[in-house]
Formats: structure tokens, sequence, C-alpha cells
């Protein structure tokens, strides 16, 4: 059998789970010498591993010897066999199941050839190379084109690029459904910033309107909007609640609406939001 099963316990756990996961999928299998169901389980598991050639790697688990690691992934019976993949829990069974459940329970963890672009792509953003990472995500649209997971990662890539038309098209191409989520709602917040901003001219101009005219929201507004596109959201928020005290309801209360957009834009939590969400409550009140 080549090296694609393995003998784990708390000596080995952290170099092939833990680590090995953020490679690719570890599927692990809690069993024990008294289970009858684990050795009907067991060799169609070992099997599939060879069988699928590293696509994943099989972690066998002696339940009885390794309690301690059984109580960390809630075993409450064997076999259990459950999926880890960066780090974090994909799937799991319980049970001795045929081959067949088995091959699609590894289709639902195991990355599509998409998938894997999809990964390859975000450790070249990492590492800087934005240009390489929208090549690989083009090349994943062509292998699977309803993949949507794929536009978001590109029209992340390309807002941070500036390229906001080019942005503004993926976003627009997703479903309804998608649309809906929580990345897209953020990513569609940051284009509309962006769009606002490079509307609002630059920002010297800006301060210098704000300084001859200071109860003229509509120069702040424009600074805000520059400032968040920006990736200064503090500065932005600030400029947000100075037109919240100044003018309460200019505009139909559009800073204290942007200044929700903003913390929907940044995820809802945190501690920048956490922060301006008390200085917001002590602005209305």
């Amino acid at each position: 059998m080549g090296n694609f099963a393995y003998d784990v316990d708390a000596s080995n756990f952290q170099e092939i789970v833990l680590e090995g996961s953020r490679r690719t999928p570890v599927v692990m299998d809690f069993w024990a010498e008294w289970c009858g169901p684990c050795k009907v389980l067991k060799p169609i598991l070992e099997k599939l591993a060879e069988e699928y050639q590293g696509k994943f790697i099989l972690a066998k688990i002696n339940a009885d010897h390794n309690q301690d690691l059984a109580a960390q992934f809630g075993v409450r019976g064997i076999p259990s066999v459950k999926a880890v993949f960066n780090g974090e829990l994909l799937e799991e069974f319980s049970g001795a199941i045929p081959e067949a459940e088995v091959r699609a329970f590894l289709a639902r963890i195991i990355p599509s050839p998409a998938e894997e672009l999809r990964a390859a792509a975000s450790l070249a953003r990492a590492e800087g190379d934005s240009a390489k990472a929208l090549q690989l995500l083009a090349e994943a649209s062509g292998l699977d084109a309803g993949n949507e997971a794929v536009r978001l990662d590109a029209a992340d890539i390309l807002l941070s690029l500036d390229q906001l038309e080019e942005a503004g098209r993926l976003l627009d191409s997703l479903s309804a459904v998608t649309r809906m989520e929580d990345r897209a709602q953020q990513l569609i917040a940051k284009l509309s910033f962006a769009m606002d901003g490079r509307r609002g001219g630059d920002e010297a101009g800006l301060r210098e309107r704000i300084a001859a005219d200071p109860d003229d929201m509509e120069p702040r507004m424009q600074l805000a909007n520059l400032l968040v596109a920006a990736g200064r959201h503090a500065e932005g928020l600030d400029a947000l609640l100075e037109i919240v005290r100044r003018d309460r309801y200019w505009n139909d209360d559009a800073a204290r609406k942007t200044i929700l957009a903003v913390f929907n834009m940044l995820g809802g939590q945190g501690e920048l939001v956490a922060a301006y969400r008390r200085k917001l409550a002590s602005a209305l009140n």
C-alpha cells in the first residue's frame, strides 16, 4: 500500500491530520478491535485510499487507545468517520456504509479541479501576484462556469486593483441567491463605496471644500466614501459621524445608513465595528 493510509495517535496527529489537511483532505476513521462494523468499513477506506492515490489521506485512529482524540472530535459511536480540510471539519458519518456511499462521501470532500485552481489563486494572491491569481481563476471558471465562488474571488481581486467596472460585471452576473450571501454583500458594498469615492474627486479638493463651508454635507459624504474605499475605515466613519452630529437627517438620514453599510461591509463585528457602534449610539442620543 502506498503512503496514503496511516495509523495515527497523539504522537503523529499534528503532522498527519492537522498539517496534512493543509495540503489535501484527511479522512479520520475512528475504530476499535472489538467493533464488527469497523472491520467492514476499514478495508473499504484502505482500498479507496490506495485507489485515489493521494486525493485524500486516511488516518486510522484506534478510539480505545486514543480516547482524548475521540473526545476532541465528539466521537460517540464507532466506526466514526470525519473528514478534515485546512484544519476544519468538512463532513462526517457514523456506522459502516456501502462502498458506493463512501465514494459519494469522498466526492463531497475532494476538491474539484476548479477548486484546486481557486486554492492556487488564493496562494498566488497572498504572495502578491494578483495577475497570476486572476489567470488561475479564469482557468477555474473555464472548468466550472457555474462556480460562483470563483467569480467572487476574482471580483475581490479586481476591486483591490481598482478595476471597478470589471468587478461590477462579475458581481452583476451572480445569481440572486449568491448575491444575498454575506461575502457577496460585502463586495457589492465595497464596489459602491469605490464608485462613489471615484466620483467625488480627490481628497485634498474635498477637504478644501469642507474648510470653505463646514455646513456643506455633500463634500463630507464624498470624502467619507473615498476614505472607506481606500480602506481607511476609521477615518471614513469619523467623517460620517460628523455629518450625523451636524445634520442628523441630511439627505434622508444618508450618513447613518452609510455607517451601517460600512459595518456590514466589515462583517458586522470586530473591535472597529464595536467601537463605532458605540460612537454612533452616542451621536444619536
